[in-house]
């Protein structure tokens, strides 16, 4: 006599094959440090060959910094975006807080009308209001801004002499009376469901504050701006996505992201710094605070297009970052958090930047010289697995867009130059940004 089985249902088997974000964080090092393990036996020889030219201290800084380390955090990356699995946002959001857009605006004339008109387009449910706070420009943006609240009173302005944009963002923290606030950069458009996924993302997951995923609007400008294209699309995302999945995302940047009012009043706003929006997530961060990341709240922001603004941007990114490590980053690494592993990486940044400048640069040049003691078949290795990682996000992204309704640009030659060239212009900018803030040297915007 036969028996039939009766078939398992599908949510059943899904949810015996369902891995708490526990185990997928445990996943995402084991699989880094594995790598990093197999990579140190077979780099023994290459050191130990290497070391007889530059002694072996030397030789074990290149290679850790060039191999090794970026080995390990690019497979943890790789791993982090596969097994990334944010909680489904809900169609709809009941009781929407209300939520004041902070716009800080610096001689933005040719800009901050678009800005406003795609938040105004908004689709948010619940009340949300503008506030362009004008840092003491000396073009037409009050005008415009002035004019614009007179047709629309959602948006209101608010003048004030010539701080800087943590000044400007602190008078308008001042005047929100929302529990939510977002803060929006004057060149940045906001797709017309981005503030609303962002405010979801924070209230179902009990965030503090929740960054945006801001792209490459002028991408078309020049190849300058279509490498920055897929930094923004596949590098930030990934490391975005990365410490999403740790718990805390560490840059809610100033571009677009929404916050809790009373705690970012908690903290002191934002601090009179170079890289405000760094220091006050940490901040928030040390505070207790959920810091995450949404990546279907898009927006679209100007990219330089000028290298020497491109230089200035980076390195002040660079200059951001030690100023988070020196005012919170000690207070940070003695906590026991998932997301610490990032605060370490940011830490040792420094390390891998200023070996990566020195040794590949030197290493090309010998190359095409026929010696391969720097640049060679162990360090080409790499790039299989960034290649890997490109794909496995660029996957990603292209399901966020389709959920989003935003057709997807190609732009082959601009990934060409990221993807070979990006990091050799990109760690020297990073060095002088690190000196600069090392030194205290002026701050530029």
């Amino acid at each position: 006599m036969s028996t039939a089985t009766a078939p398992i249902p599908t949510t059943a088997v899904r949810r015996r094959m369902y891995l708490t974000r526990r185990l997928r964080i445990a996943a995402t090092m084991l699989a880094g440090c594995a790598w990093a393990t197999v990579s140190f036996l077979i780099d023994l020889p290459w050191i130990r060959d290497l070391g007889h030219t530059v002694t072996f201290p030397v030789a074990l800084f290149i290679v850790l910094g060039i191999a090794i380390i970026p080995g390990y955090l690019n497979l943890q990356l790789l791993a982090s975006v596969l097994l990334d699995r944010p909680k489904p946002l809900p169609h709809d959001l009941r009781d929407a807080p209300g939520v004041t857009v902070l716009v800080a605006a610096y001689n933005e004339a040719d800009e901050i009308e678009r800005t406003l008109d795609a938040l105004i387009a908004q689709d948010y449910p619940g009340d949300h209001a503008v506030i362009v706070i004008d840092d003491g420009s000396t073009d037409a943006t009050r005008d415009i801004v002035s004019a614009y609240s007179d047709r629309n009173p959602r948006v209101s302005l608010l003048c004030a002499d010539h701080g800087g944009k943590s000044a400007a963002l602190n008078h308008g923290l001042a005047a929100a009376g929302s529990p939510l606030i977002a803060t929006v950069d004057a060149d940045t458009l906001l797709v017309p469901s981005a503030l609303r996924r962002a405010v979801t993302r924070l209230e179902i997951d009990g965030m503090v504050a929740c960054a945006g995923s801001v792209l490459a609007r002028n991408s078309r400008q020049n190849l300058l701006a279509r490498m920055q294209e897929w930094d923004y699309q596949l590098g930030i995302t990934a490391v975005k996505r990365q410490q999403a999945l740790l718990g805390g995302t560490l840059v809610a940047q100033g571009a677009f992201s929404v916050y809790r009012a009373d705690e970012v009043r908690a903290v002191g706003g934002w601090p009179d710094m170079i890289g405000e929006d760094i220091v006050v997530t940490w901040a928030l961060l040390e505070r207790g605070g959920v810091v995450g990341f949404e990546p279907t709240a898009i927006a679209f922001t100007t990219v330089p297009s000028d290298f020497r603004r491109f230089a200035v941007q980076r390195q002040r990114w660079a200059r951001g970052m030690i100023e988070g490590l020196r005012t919170h980053g000690a207070e940070l690494l003695r906590r026991r958090a998932y997301w610490v592993h990032g605060v370490v990486a940011d830490a040792i940044f420094p390390m891998l930047d200023l070996s990566y400048s020195l040794a590949i640069p030197a290493g090309i040049v010998l190359a095409c010289f026929g010696n391969f003691a720097i640049v060679g078949p162990l360090t080409l290795l790499v790039l299989p697995l960034n290649l890997l990682m490109s794909a496995a996000l660029l996957h990603r992204e292209r399901a966020v867009f389709r959920e989003v309704g935003i057709r997807f640009r190609r732009n082959r030659l601009g990934f060409l130059v990221y993807f070979l060239g990006y990091q050799l212009v990109m760690s020297p900018i990073s060095c002088s940004g690190y000196a600069k803030e090392l030194v205290g040297a002026r701050r530029v915007w």
